[in-house]
């Protein structure tokens, strides 16, 4: 039996997967049949970037709007308040603590 992917997309034409496990900084995986490298280590649960993502575009997860990107984020960049501004709420930042 095949290992299931490090990620996955909860929707169809989500541009964010979510890690299954941890993934260290540098491995390759398939995602959607297509190779993705992590660029820092992503602890479950977290989110990567599927595909580019423009500044100012939305983040798609569950195949809804959770935000827009605050940056330019690359194939396989963590996403999180660093680099992901809430539509919704205010966004905690890491300096909020």
């Amino acid at each position: 039996m095949e290992a299931a992917p490090p990620a996955f997309r909860l929707a169809h034409g989500d541009n964010v997967a979510v890690a299954r496990r941890p993934i260290a900084a540098g491995e390759t995986f398939l995602l959607d049949g297509a190779p993705i490298t992590a660029a820092c280590a992503i602890a479950p649960g977290h989110k990567l970037a599927a595909r580019s993502i423009a500044v100012g575009e939305s983040i798609l997860k569950y195949g809804c709007p959770i935000g827009h990107a605050t940056m330019a984020i690359a194939p396989g960049e963590h996403v999180h308040v660093h680099n992901l501004a809430s539509d919704y709420l205010p966004t905690r930042t890491q300096q909020d603590g």
